[in-house]
């Protein structure tokens, strides 16, 4: 997978390279690539940015700016590009990241993140650029970079051989395994600790009735019955 992200603080993107999922995903031949807005800005003095037309507090990215960023890129028009890989603002109004979402971005080959600033882009580069806008929740940052992060995270760790172990990602909070539920608790050493003990089934070496009590701990979850990971008694 190649995944490229336009961003005007590419350096915020360092120590993330660094997270072992996401050095394996490299090693492995998956790319991450990172291009500055201001590098390519066809405005003198680095400017990327300008005032809104009707008035209003904050300034917006023009679109002459990301498009010249997409074209020093892909040496194409970027109305054109979009027919060719999914590229993807980073936008509080877009579609939710979820794991349905993340399954399906890992399947592609190349990925574009348009990352925003400010009060985000000039409309006509969604409407014009982008195939899609993605959000990570419901409110508001200084900019697209987080979201960006949480998207290569999420994605790259679907990647074989990311984890390490490829069923690491098999049952995790919201997987098809788990019928879309909360992942169920998890425990290890020291089987009792200030008094609070581990539930005696994880102890038991019974792996059917494991089983069945963690698929049972995750519908509880998703069911909103059970808040914590904690709950000692017997097997529902």
């Amino acid at each position: 997978m190649e995944i490229d992200v336009f961003t005007l603080f590419p350096e915020a993107f360092a120590w993330f390279e660094r997270q072992r999922h996401v050095a394996n995903a490299l090693r492995l031949g998956h790319r991450l690539g990172y291009v500055n807005y201001r590098d390519h800005t066809p405005l003198s003095a680095g400017q990327v940015d300008d005032t809104p037309f009707g008035g209003g507090a904050g300034m917006v990215l023009r679109v002459d700016v990301v498009e010249s960023a997409l074209r020093a890129r892909y040496d194409r028009d970027p109305t054109e590009l979009r027919r060719e890989r999914r590229v993807i603002a980073l936008t509080p109004g877009g579609r939710v990241l979820d794991d349905a979402l993340v399954d399906e971005l890992a399947q592609e080959r190349v990925l574009t993140l348009l990352a925003g600033r400010y009060e985000g882009f000039d409309e006509r580069v969604l409407e014009h650029f982008c195939t899609e806008q993605v959000s990570i929740g419901r409110y508001v940052l200084a900019g697209g970079e987080l979201p960006a992060l949480v998207l290569c995270d999420a994605v790259l760790r679907k990647l074989p051989g990311a984890l390490g172990h490829d069923d690491s990602a098999l049952e995790e909070s919201f997987s098809p395994a788990l019928d879309g539920a909360p992942e169920y608790p998890h425990y290890t050493r020291p089987a009792e600790y200030r008094g609070w003990e581990v539930p005696e089934v994880l102890l038991s070496g019974h792996h059917a009735r494991i089983r069945e009590w963690r698929l049972a701990r995750s519908r509880a979850r998703a069911a909103g019955g059970e808040a914590t990971g904690s709950g000692t008694g017997p097997l529902p």
